[in-house]
């Protein structure tokens, strides 16, 4: 008997760990619909995906399907779970993954009005954005309910210096997370966290070269494969939704987070 397929919608799916969840989703037999700004770098990440999805173990291959989306934009995000209700009819699972950090190393005083709009309204309102939408959706399908988990950060728990958008979104996130996770109790709709630090991805490049520390000296930090991110992520995707992983950390062991460095 053929499974059931699950379809799944990864926002910044173009790069780093939105991409590398979506292989791995596909390598498990997922459908993804890819969700990025960039057309081709999604249409890279499909292609990934196609090698990973021929190795899954049964039923029709998984289909990946590009969506270039700006979160930011509701009209963008409108048309993106349009797309997910007209091919497929339901959503199982949502990865809020889209996020910007902002200019680096841009003094809380200097940091302009446009960048701190950039930094919230893609972090923060593209995520509420597309958990709404995503709710609506599994809300009204039948069978009614699915998953969504937020793309939090180490910075939703500690700053680091001149980073007062990206902390303070991240921070909001965890909010929405448990909004979410009360309002969609009746709906069999899960909602969870997951916080990373220092995954290897194009983001995390500085680290390499070495990043301000809050005692002003500047350290290189280690770094983790972002597959061991997609891993957590896609265990915890396919939990039962009577079954929810709140909120998990998946850090670089040797990264100055705990203590003091």
């Amino acid at each position: 008997m053929t499974a059931v397929r699950k379809i799944a919608v990864v926002t910044g799916a173009g790069s780093g760990i939105g991409r590398g969840v979506s292989v791995a989703l596909a390598g498990a037999g997922w459908s993804v619909v890819l969700a990025g700004r960039k057309a081709e770098r999604l249409e890279e990440t499909a292609a990934l995906m196609a090698d990973s999805g021929s190795k899954a173990v049964s039923g029709t291959a998984p289909e990946a399907v590009c969506v270039p989306t700006d979160v930011a934009r509701p009209e963008d995000v409108d048309a993106l779970f349009e797309t997910v209700r007209e091919r497929y009819g339901r959503i199982d699972f949502l990865f809020n993954n889209a996020g910007t950090f902002g200019p680096g190393g841009v003094p809380l005083e200097d940091l302009p009005y446009s960048a701190w709009r950039k930094v919230v309204d893609t972090n923060l309102t593209g995520s509420f954005l597309c958990a709404q939408a995503a709710y609506r959706l599994m809300k009204d399908q039948d069978p009614q309910g699915g998953r969504i988990i937020n793309n939090g950060s180490i910075s939703a728990h500690a700053p680091r210096p001149d980073s007062v958008a990206y902390t303070a979104t991240k921070h909001a996130l965890t909010g929405l997370t448990k909004s979410l996770s009360l309002d969609g109790r009746p709906y069999r709709i899960a909602c969870g966290q997951i916080d990373i630090g220092n995954a290897a991805t194009d983001m995390t490049q500085r680290m390499r070269r070495g990043v301000p520390q809050a005692n002003g000296e500047l350290a290189v930090e280690p770094v983790m494969d972002a597959a061991d991110v997609a891993t957590t992520v896609l265990h915890m995707a396919e939990l039962p939704l009577e079954a929810n992983i709140q909120f998990v950390t998946v850090l670089a062991t040797a990264m100055p987070f705990i203590g003091r460095g």
